[in-house]
């Protein structure tokens, strides 16, 4: 038999050999709007033990309520605070653990969650597919109304059907299915341009409501500070992350292929301490004709302690109250030295923490977080969670004598390496991309439109978000970049490598190989590029346009790099004058210029 044959009968053979377990025959039934959360809880658990299985939902509606799902406890990166959610309880609507070798084949179907849930959890699974489905809400976590009329004294607005409120004492309510929210976050989305504005609710908490029509309110009291354009959406929800979308938590070789992701509750999919991810034409945006402007109360992917390859192609985001991709790791602050090879380390942001950030055999890197100087490298020997906020951490060799407390250790096993692609990031109040690791970054072929902040940010700290860490290696190429910034003047950099290094060390540079090349920048400001503590960033063959889109700002420089080194800034083509380079903490021989 010739040996492509061969193969060609073994992949067959492995086709043929995955079991089909189709949804309804335990109970599930699609478009009756009932409950299908117990039936597919079985279907799941028949897909215990199979070899390879395919967990089929044929074409329709299916609905999940949190009454029969599975309670979970989960601590979750980024998610909340101890005030915030004190109890991690959360409900499931698809819990898989401990599975392999899973396809969830929607074809085409809608999943419709109610009240508060994880639509779905992936925990210390392998190889699982989910394809070919649409997840919304019943009642999404965001409200939405437009602004009919304005004034100082009142304004007049048309809510979202989807937006359940009702009139009490003469106040609006917000309501969803079994709950309120408690805390309010407002942004104005000005459709007609694709932009969003940081707004306030308090005005009309403030105020006297009262119905014109079913859907149309009008509120009289004091809006003399509240800015608001015809047809603009005021949007607002409960700034508490008590719940995430979606979790994929120590699993491997995950793939999300063509899912419309209407309404993200909370943050959106998380990873966390996953490997290998694969997320191929996942969009992030309201439903087509909804009428809805927002898909994701917060981040869109968010990714914290993974490894392996993080591929995100041919993606869309449109529509959300914070960054579409953010990908990081987590500093832990040293808190006690209990002996030449012993510590205590600590979470120390207020919404990340209760996780094994490290485990046997990790390797650590040590640093001073003032400057996020790297002075040394470690192999842990054990490692447990202590508390909600502290693990004690022993590793196989003494630490330097350097070691203090208040250094910080950052988890280098656990840092992936990303691409991202072919992807569009639009409608976002905050930044495009957030990326800090030390592997291979790849940003090719995508397109930034009006992000409210950064089309892309570098960052690294430890005394802030505490998210880690250094970036060795990234080529951000043949992207457009199309008027951003425009939330954040006067640092409306498009493009913004800000490690959070507040005391420079001689000669060390935090971040290094940065190579920025054959992008279109379409600017109506100035700014551009900046950059701080980077050895090694080239800037070429890029092409700069100017655009009318806002009124540009004070002339400022721009290219802002400080205590930067190996810089080169060469061949681009620059549509009218050049612009200013503005250094700070560098000399000339730091930069080469044409």
């Amino acid at each position: 038999m010739k040996p492509y044959l061969a193969v060609l009968l073994v992949c067959c053979c492995l086709q043929v050999s995955a079991q089909v377990i189709d949804v309804t025959k335990f109970g599930a039934n699609p478009n009756s709007f009932t409950d299908a959360t117990e039936s597919v809880k079985q279907a799941i658990a028949a897909a215990d033990g199979q070899p390879k299985s395919v967990l089929n939902f044929p074409k329709g509606r299916y609905d999940f309520w949190p009454d029969q799902a599975t309670e979970t406890h989960y601590y979750i990166s980024n998610s909340s605070s101890e005030k915030e959610f004190p109890v991690k309880k959360q409900k499931v609507g698809l819990f898989l653990k401990g599975l392999k070798n899973i396809t969830v084949e929607g074809n085409g179907s809608l999943f419709v969650f109610h009240g508060k849930m994880i639509t779905w959890v992936l925990d210390s699974c392998e190889n699982i597919s989910i394809q070919n489905l649409a997840i919304n809400y019943e009642r999404p976590g965001m409200s939405e109304m437009t602004i009919k009329e304005s004034s100082p004294t009142s304004v007049i607005a048309s809510i979202h059907p989807d937006s359940k409120f009702a009139i009490i004492d003469d106040r609006l309510q917000w309501y969803g299915e079994k709950w309120t929210p408690k805390n309010y976050h407002a942004v104005l989305v000005r459709p007609t341009e694709g932009t969003l504005f940081y707004s306030s609710w308090t005005p009309f908490l403030n105020s006297k409501a009262e119905k014109i029509n079913p859907l149309t309110i009008k509120f009289t009291g004091d809006f003399s500070k509240f800015n608001a354009q015809h047809n603009d959406v005021l949007t607002v929800r409960d700034p508490y992350r008590d719940y995430v979308c979606a979790f994929n938590n120590r699993s491997k070789n995950i793939s999300l292929h063509n899912l419309k992701m209407y309404s993200l509750h909370g943050l959106g999919i998380v990873s966390q301490f996953s490997e290998n991810l694969v997320y191929d034409s996942v969009f992030v945006e309201p439903e087509k004709n909804s009428g809805r402007v927002i898909a994701s109360s917060a981040d869109g992917m968010h990714f914290s302690g993974c490894k392996g390859q993080i591929t995100i192609n041919n993606c869309r985001f449109n529509g959300l109250h914070d960054d579409p991709v953010n990908v990081h790791g987590t500093h832990l602050i040293v808190s006690e030295i209990l002996s030449p090879t012993s510590l205590k380390i600590k979470f120390m942001h207020h919404q990340t923490y209760g996780f094994d950030a490290f485990a046997a055999g990790d390797t650590v890197a040590y640093l001073h977080p003032a400057s996020l100087q790297i002075y040394a490298n470690g192999i842990v020997k054990t490692a447990k969670l202590i508390s909600e906020r502290e693990m004690l951490v022993e590793m196989q060799k003494p630490f330097t004598s350097g070691l203090k407390i208040g250094d910080a250790l950052e988890n280098v096993t656990w840092t992936p390496s990303v691409t991202i692609k072919n992807s569009l990031f639009s409608g976002t109040i905050s930044r495009g991309n957030l990326i800090t690791t030390r592997r291979k970054v790849v940003i090719e072929n995508n397109v930034y439109y009006r992000t409210g902040m950064h089309a892309i940010l570098i960052e690294n700290d430890a005394s802030g978000w505490y998210e880690s860490g250094p970036v060795n290696d990234v080529t951000i190429r043949n992207n457009q970049f199309i008027e951003c910034g425009y939330n954040s003047a006067p640092n409306n950099y498009v493009i913004n490598i800000n490690p959070q290094n507040h005391q420079l060390v001689p000669k060390y540079y935090v971040h290094k190989n940065i190579l920025i090349e054959n992008n279109t920048f379409k600017v109506y400001d100035y700014p551009i590029l900046s950059a701080r503590s980077t050895n090694g960033l080239t800037f070429i063959n890029n092409k700069i346009e100017k655009s009318d889109f806002m009124p540009a700002g004070q002339k400022r420089a721009g290219f802002s790099l400080t205590a930067c080194t190996g810089v080169k800034i060469k061949g681009n083509r620059f549509e009218t004058e050049k612009p200013v380079i503005q250094l700070e903490k560098m000399d000339k021989s730091d930069i080469k210029t044409k």
